[in-house]
C-alpha cells in the first residue's frame, strides 16, 4: 500500500523560454496544464499543494493552497520543495512524504506516487526520482519530511541549488517509466512545445 503523501505542483519558474508569464496556465486540449497535472496527480495524493512566487490569487480557481519561496531570488526547485515540506510539517503534521512535480508537465503518470515509493523501498535509500527515455528527472521526486532541516541547511548556508547534488548525499532511488506512446515527463518549456503536446494529446488513449 502506497504511504499517504501529499502533492507539491511546482510552478515556481520564470518561463524565459516561454516568452514569460506561468507556464502551467497556458491551455492544452482545451484546458491548463496545471488542469491536466491536477487531475492525474490529484487521486494518487492525500491533498495537494501549489508552489509559486507573485500574487497567489492567479491560481484562486484551483482551489488550492499556494505557498512561495522562502528562500529569496529564485533559488530552483530545491526551494519550492522545502517550501512545500515546510507548509506540510505545519498544516499536516501527520504526512511524512511530499512527491514534487513540475506544473508545466501533463502527462505524469497515473501510478507516479506508488512507483516512487516502491523503487525507494526496493533500495532502501529516502529519497526516489523519475526517469523516462534514459534521462532522470530530480524535479520529480518523493521527499521525506524528515529532512526538511538538512534541505534548508544546504540551500540558505551551503548555497547549494543542485538537486542531483543534495539528493546524493542521502540516497536517491530511480524508478524508470516507458516513453510510448508518450514520454510522462514531458514539459512544455517553449511555444513549439505546446504544439507537440497538442499533438501527443491526439494520440493518448482515454483515461
Amino acid at each position: 500500500m502506497t504511504l499517504p503523501t501529499l502533492g507539491l505542483l511546482l510552478a515556481g519558474g520564470l518561463a524565459r523560454r516561454m516568452g514569460g508569464g506561468d507556464k502551467p496556465l497556458r491551455m492544452i486540449a482545451g484546458r491548463t496544464i496545471l488542469a491536466h497535472v491536477i487531475e492525474r496527480l490529484g487521486p494518487q495524493c492525500d491533498g495537494m499543494l501549489i508552489n509559486a512566487n507573485g500574487d497567489p490569487a492567479r491560481f484562486a480557481d484551483y482551489g488550492l493552497p499556494v505557498v512561495a519561496d522562502d528562500v529569496p531570488d529564485f533559488a530552483g526547485p530545491l526551494a519550492g520543495i522545502l517550501a512545500g515540506l515546510d507548509w506540510m510539517a505545519l498544516h499536516r503534521p501527520e504526512l511524512e512524504w511530499l512527491v514534487s512535480v513540475a506544473a508545466d508537465t501533463p502527462f505524469i503518470p497515473r501510478d507516479l506516487v506508488t512507483l516512487l515509493h516502491a523503487a525507494r523501498q526496493a533500495e532502501h535509500v529516502p529519497l526516489a526520482c523519475a526517469a523516462s527515455g534514459g534521462w532522470t528527472h530530480p524535479v520529480i521526486g518523493l521527499w521525506p519530511v524528515s529532512l526538511r532541516d538538512d534541505l534548508r541547511h544546504a540551500l540558505t548556508v551551503e548555497d547549494e541549488r543542485k538537486i542531483d547534488r543534495w539528493t546524493a548525499r542521502h540516497g536517491c532511488a530511480s524508478a524508470e517509466w516507458a516513453t510510448d506512446p508518450v514520454d510522462p515527463f514531458f514539459n512544455a518549456n517553449k511555444p513549439d512545445d505546446l504544439t507537440e503536446a497538442e499533438r501527443l494529446f491526439a494520440t493518448l488513449p482515454p483515461a
